[in-house]
């Protein structure tokens, strides 16, 4: 199997991936262009690398420092092996839409209710009667990761929720990788309409036999006005898997985000999230959980942009990190000149469970307006060894002690999660995680 190695120059090498590709890429002309134009400004970037600040603590130059070939369609075996992973991250009575190696399976998907529809991202790049749909490729960001993901995106699901709608169980998105030494790019999109109420969950899993594989994935949502989203992620991926995430948010007025992340597989993973708050009196909540041992490496990337007036925004990151470990979280919280009445929090705290073990933290503040109210902080420790010492005292085992004070740790991030069955399948993930460690 051939793979590229990405260089900072013309990016030759990158480019044999590309055109292996284009033969499997949906949509032709103004698509096609824009998959060009994307492919060429990751080629100008190349890797994202410790000189890009954005990047500094996760250089994939060094991380990944090539490109893997993209997997091939899943034929029926992957699809087996596919269908075999699902039971462990189906969500109880959820509307359930698969992707497996980046490709949508019906087969394997549900019937939405009425007010929802499900597009697949393919078919709507190769509707040649939709003008619009190369929108679909189009962002701001000018992130080498999503400008590579523009240019390689094979399919992603199109989901709508109509005007006024409440849905009575969660959409789940499962991502699902059959493949090893391959790479997947999926780009998806939910437009939830004025005054609708939805849970969105997102599961990324590797089936039997997946390994070393890598997954950019995209997400680009937008929030009409009077809205209540919840968006719950939980990234499950091989142990030598690496994983780029990218969110792209837009909230409208008087609407409610509550966002969560918990992130316990994967070698090198990175969940970075651009939300820009565009609609007045709006609210914004996010919290995550980094659960990482080993050499994992694990990035949250986080910019909020107030735009306008009177929207408030909470930032809550735990990350607990055990042998070799290293944790990253970046947020950046924005205010700009007109958006006064802003009320912004950012916390993040790091558990360090080994001497070895990294966190690296960076909240930064950028405010361009007078009447606001914000703040960040960013704490990392060991547990307490006074408590430590009064639950050995009381019999407990060491590692269960530290299991009882780390499920404190992570509490207060988890409880946010509105959903009561969903807040526990999140505790009973990071209990998993916990007894594996004994």
């Amino acid at each position: 199997m051939t793979v590229a190695l990405v260089k900072n120059d013309t990016g030759t090498a990158a480019s044999g991936i590309f055109a292996a590709a284009a033969g499997r890429l949906p949509g032709k002309g103004r698509v096609a262009d824009l998959r060009r134009e994307a492919f060429a400004a990751f080629e100008r970037a190349g890797l994202p690398h410790r000189r890009v600040e954005e990047w500094k603590y996760t250089d994939l130059r060094a991380l990944m420092r090539e490109l893997l070939p993209q997997a091939a369609a899943p034929d029926a075996a992957a699809l087996a092996r596919a269908k075999a992973a699902l039971p462990s991250v189906t969500i109880d009575g959820a509307t359930r839409l698969v992707l497996v190696d980046g490709v949508f399976a019906a087969e394997l998907s549900d019937g939405v209710q009425a007010g929802v529809s499900v597009r697949t991202l393919r078919d709507v790049l190769e509707n040649e009667s939709n003008e619009a749909r190369g929108d679909l490729l189009l962002t701001t960001s000018t992130d080498a990761m999503i400008s590579l993901n523009a240019a390689l995106a094979t399919d992603g699901v199109v989901v709508g929720i109509a005007d006024g709608v409440q849905l009575a169980a969660p959409l789940q998105i499962i991502h699902v990788a059959t493949a090893g030494k391959a790479s997947r790019y999926t780009r998806s999109h939910l437009q939830v309409g004025k005054g609708a109420r939805a849970t969105l969950v997102e599961t990324c899993v590797a089936a039997e036999g997946a390994n070393a594989y890598q997954a950019n994935d995209a997400a680009v949502i937008w929030i009409g006005d009077g809205v209540e989203l919840s968006h719950i992620r939980l990234m499950r991926d091989a142990a030598d898997a690496f994983n780029v995430t990218s969110d792209i948010v837009t909230i409208g007025a008087r609407s409610k985000l509550n966002l969560f992340n918990m992130t316990s597989g994967g070698a090198v993973s990175r969940l970075q999230g651009f939300i820009t708050l565009a609609g007045e009196d709006s609210e914004l909540t996010v919290n995550g959980v980094n659960l990482l041992r080993g050499k994992q490496h694990g990035d949250t990337t986080l910019v909020v942009d107030h735009a306008v007036p009177g929207c408030t925004s909470r930032e809550n990151f735990r990350a607990v990190l055990d042998d070799r470990a290293h944790s990253v979280f970046q947020g950046r919280i924005i205010v700009r000149p007109d958006a006064q009445k802003t009320d912004g929090k950012m916390m993040t705290r790091a558990l360090l469970l080994s001497d070895e073990a990294e966190a690296d933290n960076k909240p930064e503040l950028e405010i361009f307006a007078d009447d606001v109210s914000c703040g960040h902080g960013a704490t990392s420790g060991a547990l307490d060894e006074s408590l430590l010492f009064y639950l050995r005292a009381r019999g407990l085992p060491e590692k269960q002690a530290q299991a009882l004070l780390v499920q404190a740790f992570v509490g207060e991030a988890i409880e946010a999660i509105e959903d009561e069955s969903l807040r526990e399948r999140v505790i009973d993930a990071a209990q998993h995680w916990l007894e594996s460690r004994a």
